[in-house]
């Protein structure tokens, strides 16, 4: 199957349109009370912490939501803000391109992934979605759009953007690298009985970028138990063949991992594969069940469905009164992703897993792009999340809840997470609950920094500081 191949829109009309969304998010701007703390005016969200209701008209992104232009030729593409995923992948494949990085949600945005964090498959050898951005449009908190690259005037606000989660500014375009890619994805899941062989075979994938002479393009994991473990390899292919399409069926993809040695995927379903299960928290909602799953609507197999009704749990604490009726103990949620250094991938696993009772997890390499673009600092090109280069890490992904054991403090599993993960050289991402200290947050994201940066972009604190946002909840 060939990927089918089209021909750009005219350039000028998207640009015009763009042009259009910015001038309402600047009019809404500056609507906003000099005295009121500037928000997105956004009903739907990736973020899992708690966000304090405001009164305050919001910033209107509804025009910030498309992809802009794609240019074939020279592989890139122009991006609004607050465009899915979804919509962007829907628009570059046609080209016979994807995005360096595709998060693996559809209604994760390009700027939320940008400012927050993202992650997927391709990360061991294309890291993060930041570094694939050639240039970005920024409204800063002093209600100007300024336009940020590596190495030019607003240089210090392109490098500390990553990680900012919107408090230095929210983007309102970006231009972005893109990468070819083949119609199907043929996969290989190779099981482990012992966590140590697992990472030291991922370990060498990194490295060699192949398993056994053949080329590695897609590299992820799953850990069940101590005992039973899978790293998942993608091979892109443009042979034509059967394939399986678990968005639509009965069958479950990380079930699959458990049940298949090879496995062949379109790209787009390869792309969205775990979004049709959120990874494996549908199994909350009973849509793993068969007899449920024969009647739950497929255009509802998606994140964002999963997560209204997360929504709704959140608005009446339904989980909790479950749990009551049934006599058993209120849940602490924790939904965590964490980076620490390979070498430490196992014994985190096995302190996790003895610990914390929470099955399955994700596993997902990652190493920062080299050479880094001109202008970065060769130790820290990130500084407000300050992976090394030249370092491989891995992210792992745990997204349950755990019983709150009476006694112990708020929060208690995630500040066992935190500090293990400091303990292991990691950082985590701070999309969910985070319980560090001013002190500890302020040396493990940016410090001296981000204050330098908020003071130039945010000279007046419209925006909230990352502290407050991330931490305190503000």
């Amino acid at each position: 199957m060939a990927l089918p191949r089209r021909r750009p829109a005219p350039r000028e009309s998207g640009f015009a349109a763009h042009r259009a969304g910015v001038e309402l998010l600047l009019e809404s701007y500056r609507a906003i009370p000099a005295s009121a703390t500037v928000r997105l005016a956004k009903k739907t969200s990736n973020l899992f912490r708690a966000r304090a209701a405001s009164t305050a008209p919001g910033l209107d992104v509804s025009g910030l939501t498309s992809v802009v232009t794609v240019n074939p030729q020279d592989r890139t593409a122009d991006v609004a803000g607050m465009c899915t995923y979804e919509d962007l992948v829907a628009a570059t494949l046609p080209y016979g391109l994807a995005p360096f990085v595709v998060p693996q949600l559809k209604t994760i945005t390009l700027g939320g992934a940008v400012t927050g964090l993202g992650i997927e498959s391709t990360s061991f050898r294309n890291g993060l979605p930041h570094e694939s951005v050639l240039e970005i449009d920024i409204l800063t908190g002093s209600g100007t759009v300024v336009t940020a690259t590596p190495d030019g005037e607003n240089s210090d606000l392109f490098w500390g953007f990553p990680n900012s989660y919107g408090t230095l500014g929210y983007s309102t375009r970006l231009k972005i690298q893109l990468e070819p890619v083949l119609p199907y994805v043929e996969l290989r899941h190779l099981r482990f009985h012992d966590l140590d062989v697992m990472q030291a075979t991922m370990d060498d994938i990194v490295r060699d970028r192949s398993y056994e002479g053949t080329p590695v393009h897609y590299l992820d994991g799953v850990v069940f138990t101590p005992e039973e473990s899978y790293l998942t390899l993608g091979v892109q292919s443009a042979a034509p063949g059967p394939v399986s399409e678990y968005h639509a069926g009965s069958e479950i993809y990380y079930r699959s991992i458990q049940q298949k040695t090879t496995d062949r995927l379109t790209i787009a379903d390869y792309l969205w594969r775990w979004d049709t299960d959120w990874f494996w928290c549908s199994r909350a909602f009973g849509t793993q069940n068969p007899k449920i799953r024969r009647f739950w609507p497929k255009k509802y197999r998606r994140s964002s469905f999963y997560w209204k009704l997360i929504a709704l749990d959140r608005k009446y604490d339904i989980a909790d009164r479950l749990e009551a009726r049934k006599g058993n103990p209120p849940r602490e949620r924790v939904v965590q992703d964490i980076e620490v250094p390979i070498e430490n991938t196992a014994s985190f696993l096995r302190w996790f897993l003895t610990e914390i009772p929470i099955e399955p997890l994700w596993l997902c390499p990652l190493r920062l792009r080299e050479p880094a673009p001109p202008g970065a600092d060769a130790a820290r090109p990130w500084p407000l999340y300050p992976l090394e280069p030249k370092r491989t890490y891995v992210n792992v992904g745990f997204w349950s809840s755990v019983p709150i054991t009476p006694g112990e403090p708020d929060g208690a599993a995630n500040r066992a997470i935190e500090k293990k993960v400091t303990d292991f050289d990691g950082h985590k991402s701070l999309y969910s609950d985070a319980f560090y200290s001013e002190a500890e947050f302020s040396e493990l994201y940016g410090g001296e920094r981000l204050a330098e940066l908020k003071k130039r972009y945010d000279p007046d604190s419209r925006l909230l500081d990352l502290y407050s946002k991330a931490v305190q909840g503000k």
